[in-house]
C-alpha cells in the first residue's frame, strides 16, 4: 500500500467514512517501522488505540455526576454575576459621591499678600534662597571635576612613558627573535 492510498484512507477515516476493513488496513500500516516522517504522528495515535483497545465503560451514575456538577458551578456563577453588579453599583455610588464633594465643595483661596510688590519681593527671597542652596551642593562636585583632570593627565603620561618603553625595546625584541632563531636551529643540529 502506498502513501497516497494511506492518506486517503485517513481522509476517510476522520471524516467517519471509513469502513472497518480500511480501519484495519491503516493499522496494519501504521504497526510497520518504515514510516514516513509526516506520518509519524499518526502513528503514535494510532498505536496508542491498538494499544488500549479495552476502554472501560463509564459507572452507571457518571452521567447523573456530570449534570450534578454542571448545576453547581450554575449555581456559583449566579451568585458571582449579583455580587459582580452590586459591586459595581456600590462603585458607582462611591465615585459619584467623591465626585461631588471634590468639584462642588471648593472654598476661596485666600490671598496671602494684598500688595503685588510684597509678593514679588517674598517669592524673589524664596528663590534666591534655593538657588543658594543649590550652588552650595554643586561646590562638592568642583573637587570630582578636579579629581577627574588630575586622573586624565596622570593617564596621559602613564601612555607617553607606555609609548617610549615601546619604542626601546623594540631593539631588544629584534635580539631575542634572533637569539630564537639560532637556539632553534641549534637544537635541529
Amino acid at each position: 500500500m502506498n502513501q497516497e492510498e494511506i492518506r486517503q484512507l485517513l481522509e476517510k477515516y476522520y471524516s467517519g467514512e471509513s469502513t472497518l476493513s480500511e480501519e484495519n488496513l491503516i493499522r496494519e500500516f501504521f504497526n510497520r517501522e518504515d514510516i514516513p516522517a509526516d506520518l509519524k504522528a499518526e502513528q503514535a495515535v494510532f498505536r496508542f488505540f491498538s494499544d488500549n483497545k479495552e476502554m472501560p465503560e463509564p459507572s452507571a451514575d457518571f452521567e447523573d455526576r456530570i449534570l450534578t456538577a454542571i448545576d453547581e458551578t450554575e449555581g456559583k456563577s449566579g451568585k458571582k454575576r449579583l455580587y459582580t453588579i452590586l459591586s459595581g453599583v456600590a462603585a458607582t455610588l462611591i465615585l459619584m459621591a467623591a465626585s461631588y464633594f471634590f468639584f462642588f465643595n471648593e472654598r476661596p483661596i485666600k490671598d496671602t499678600y494684598s500688595d503685588p510688590e510684597i509678593a514679588y519681593a517674598e517669592t524673589m527671597k524664596i528663590l534666591y534662597d534655593v538657588s543658594a542652596r543649590l550652588n552650595r551642593g554643586t561646590r562638592a562636585l568642583d573637587k570630582i571635576k578636579l579629581m577627574e583632570s588630575e586622573t586624565e593627565k596622570g593617564l596621559e603620561k602613564m601612555n607617553s612613558s607606555a609609548t617610549l618603553f615601546t619604542e626601546r625595546i623594540k631593539p631588544l625584541n629584534s635580539v631575542l627573535e634572533t637569539m630564537k632563531k639560532n637556539g632553534t636551529e641549534n637544537r635541529n643540529r
